[in-house]
């Protein structure tokens, strides 16, 4: 077994997993490490330092509180899948849909979902400037995810379109994260959202801060928004 400490790590995040569960997160380490041969999904590709790095990282976001049964998410800029993928491991009830600029990752994780048995993924090629002006996704889910994407005050204007109203942004940050929050005042007032929560996380064998940020859509966000390709982060709100 590739991940011969998972059982351990994961319990002592807190999470206690089934067989099943465990067999999924075990499919998904080993195909992130091979197909990492070939296309550049991750830095991580030790077996320990993915399930505390990658998995539990992810999953420390969830709470039922800001994920409705059933929600609809998006991953935005989810990359070799993270938040999104032990989401769908642990909470099957979410309709996840991957949101990421890069066809191959797509096609990875179209491969990735099939392999642990989730039925419920969509996927989403494109920019996130650009699919938010589209009907069919603007402001209509509930959950949007976004994981080491970029800086919070650019964040917020790529995600926040995509929230219906009080639905629930959730950033997952790193040490700066306070620096980022104050950052995002201006940001989050012009987008219509509200911090409502933010969560400090302390993952197995690491000393380094991380915090879940939880932003509530409170109203909507001014059409012009998100601007075009690059401008968010040359010049964020």
């Amino acid at each position: 077994m590739f991940l011969c400490n998972g059982e351990k790590l994961f319990a002592a995040a807190g999470f206690s997993l089934t067989e099943e569960e465990l067999r999924r997160f075990e499919t998904v380490a080993k195909r992130l490490v091979e197909t990492n041969k070939v296309m550049n999904l991750t830095a991580i590709t030790e077996a320990d330092e993915i399930v505390v790095k990658h998995f539990i990282d992810s999953l420390t976001c969830y709470d039922e509180a800001y994920f409705p049964q059933g929600a609809r998410l998006l991953d935005l800029g989810t990359g070799a899948g993270f938040p999104g993928i032990p989401l769908a491991v642990m909470h099957g009830d979410l309709e996840i849909t991957f949101f990421d600029s890069l066809r191959k990752r797509l096609q990875f994780l179209q491969e990735l979902t099939a392999a642990i048995g989730y039925e419920k993924a969509v996927f989403l090629h494109g920019r996130a400037e650009e699919e938010a002006h589209k009907g069919e996704y603007r402001e209509v889910f509930d959950v949007v995810t976004t994981r080491a994407v970029a800086r919070l005050p650019v964040l917020a204007e790529w995600a926040l379109p995509y929230v219906k109203e009080d639905g629930i942004f959730v950033a997952l940050k790193g040490a700066a994260y306070k620096a980022e929050l104050a950052e995002s005042q201006k940001a989050l007032q012009i987008l219509g959202g509200t911090v409502v929560d933010v969560r400090m996380k302390q993952l197995p064998g690491l000393t380094d801060t991380r915090a879940v940020i939880y932003i509530k859509k409170i109203s909507k966000s001014p059409c012009k928004y998100p601007r075009r390709p690059g401008i968010a982060i040359k010049n964020p709100l």
